[in-house]
């Protein structure tokens, strides 16, 4: 979900200073806990070769890396990112599996890297959060071999449910989509990722769903999430989605009590799309 004080600081990254603040630590950390378990399942299902070569492109703090590595403890995996910061968290979390596991500043717009390299790509919590997603997958398609697997994370913010309490949440979510056009980014990639694949001549294009709710994952587990957009960007949402930032925070803090409410349900869908490089 930003744009840095007087405009965008990087035209292809308007988010950079959100995703280095520190409350990104703390989301990727929750959405990964809240996300793994249901959507390692999907990767089991893939087709890899004994030692497979796998990308995860737009590694972030190295999450999603870790795991991938723990779950293909054959596989060769190189994560790249463009924020230095977050690529240090990267190095200190995997560093026990170098020099299995590498980790390079690239950005997912030109990786500079040649067609055809890894057997898995994946691109998780990535899309919403750049312009040109389109021009990001192609690119993610260029470097997977012929017969290699795509896996995006690709979150749309149409599919997050809540109940009402004080304050009505399907008159919040709209302001994130506001904020997503005002920073040239689309806060609902997760219903066009999959033409964006076709389109480029994916086969095999599946969408699954993982779903984060209030009976799937512990509650406090939820609300870490919430706490830590909030935390990240109230002043962003409200200087981009046309509320101020006390309403932000009193959306979110109404959400929370949602999440924390032991009789109230609530659910983030988040779209897994997937194919098969021809």
């Amino acid at each position: 979900m930003g744009l840095s004080p007087g405009g965008v600081s990087d035209p292809l990254n308007p988010q950079a200073r959100q995703m280095a603040d520190e409350s990104m630590v703390r989301n990727l950390t929750a959405q990964a806990e809240a996300i793994w378990p249901q959507e390692v399942l999907l990767l089991r299902k893939y087709a890899l070769p004994p030692r497979p070569r796998v990308l995860d492109a737009g590694c972030g703090t190295g999450e999603g890396t870790l795991r991938l590595a723990v779950e293909l403890p054959a596989a060769t995996v190189l994560g790249v990112d463009v924020l230095d910061a977050n690529l240090a968290h990267a190095r200190a979390r995997t560093a026990h599996l170098a020099p299995r596991v590498a980790l390079e500043h690239r950005s997912i717009f030109a990786l500079d890297l040649p067609p055809g390299s890894f057997d898995l790509t994946v691109c998780r919590h990535v899309l919403q959060s750049i312009p040109r997603a389109d021009a990001a997958i192609a690119e993610l398609v260029r470097v997977t071999r012929r017969g290699g697997r795509i896996h995006l994370l690709a979150e749309d913010y149409g599919m997050i449910h809540f109940p009402r309490r004080r304050l009505d949440p399907d008159a919040f979510w709209p302001a994130v989509v506001r904020f997503g056009e005002a920073t040239g980014t689309d806060m609902r990639i997760g219903r066009r990722a999959p033409a964006i694949l076709r389109a480029l001549g994916v086969e095999q294009v599946a969408v699954d769903h993982v779903v984060v709710d209030t009976l799937r994952v512990p509650r406090e587990r939820f609300a870490a999430i919430w706490e830590a957009w909030r935390d990240g960007y109230a002043s962003a949402l409200a200087e981009h989605g046309g509320l101020d930032v006390a309403e932000v925070i009193a959306h979110f803090e109404d959400q929370l009590a949602s999440l924390r409410d032991p009789d109230a349900y609530a659910a983030w869908i988040v779209p897994v799309v997937s194919g098969v490089v021809a």
